[in-house]
């Protein structure tokens, strides 16, 4: 099995259910575009992707969910974005996430 090791290109520090804690070494975003609106709604799409270092084997980065949609659509297959949507996450007593199972591609 491929040792893989993860980098955290989002503005938190990520924290996984078992302790492993992810400190954050950047922010990797991405650009954002508009139309006009047309009965209150309008479309976006995405450019370019700032703050993400090129490929590295062995190497998976931790992005935002909507990094990671534009980053999927360029063609990367090294990014993952923590599983938030997963009910295995950890909640403090007022909801908000405190740690991940993981994360998701």
């Amino acid at each position: 099995m491929e040792k893989i090791s993860f980098r955290n290109f989002t503005p938190h520090t990520i924290v996984l259910n078992d302790g492993r804690a992810f400190e954050s070494e950047g922010v990797a975003r991405v650009a954002a575009s508009f139309t006009e609106f047309k009965n209150d709604v309008c479309e976006q799409t995405f450019g370019e992707i700032t703050g993400l270092p090129e490929p590295v084997e062995g190497v998976k980065y931790i992005v935002s969910a909507l990094v990671l949609a534009a980053a999927k659509a360029a063609g990367r297959t090294d990014v993952v974005a923590p599983a938030t949507g997963h009910p295995a996450c950890i909640r403090n007593e007022k909801g908000f996430i405190v740690s991940v199972p993981g994360f998701v591609y």
